[in-house]
């Protein structure tokens, strides 16, 4: 039975944060942080449903929990390289984010400053990449 609520907790988490999320923005510009928040908080509620219920799966059968040692090996590996490859990612959308408009900027005053603009907007994708290579070489491992 509780397998059966901790499986429904992610979804209500996730729908009841896209409400509330719709609802916020749609009154003013001024809520943009509480819809941001909520979504944060909505994220970290369904990690640690998802956590829960794997901890209780395991708890539930101990007997199966020593012969799903090695699972439980490839999915921390597996939750490890998803990290690797969203965390990577989203610092490469800061950076480009942040180095894209200053690039077009320079490029509006000075045409020739194109080409040294376009490499730090590179340089913030590679993050991103490298990220996305960490994760290639921790599957590859299992």
């Amino acid at each position: 039975m509780l397998e059966y609520i901790l499986m429904i907790v992610p979804v209500v988490f996730l729908v009841g944060s896209v409400y509330y999320a719709y609802k916020t923005v749609s009154l003013g510009k001024r809520t943009k942080k509480r819809a941001v928040l909520s979504q944060i908080a909505a994220f970290c509620m369904v990690g640690i449903a998802c956590l829960a219920m794997s901890l209780t799966a395991f708890a539930a059968e101990p007997d199966a929990a020593v012969a799903a040692a090695g699972d439980l090996n490839m999915g921390i590996s597996m939750l490890a390289a998803a990290l690797a490859t969203g965390i990577s990612g989203i610092g490469g959308g800061i950076a480009v984010g942040g180095a894209a408009p200053a690039a077009i900027g320079a490029t509006s005053e000075d045409p020739k400053a194109f080409g040294k603009a376009l490499i730090f907007v590179a340089l913030g994708e590679g993050v991103a990449l490298y990220g996305l290579l960490v994760s290639i070489l921790i599957i590859s491992k299992f």
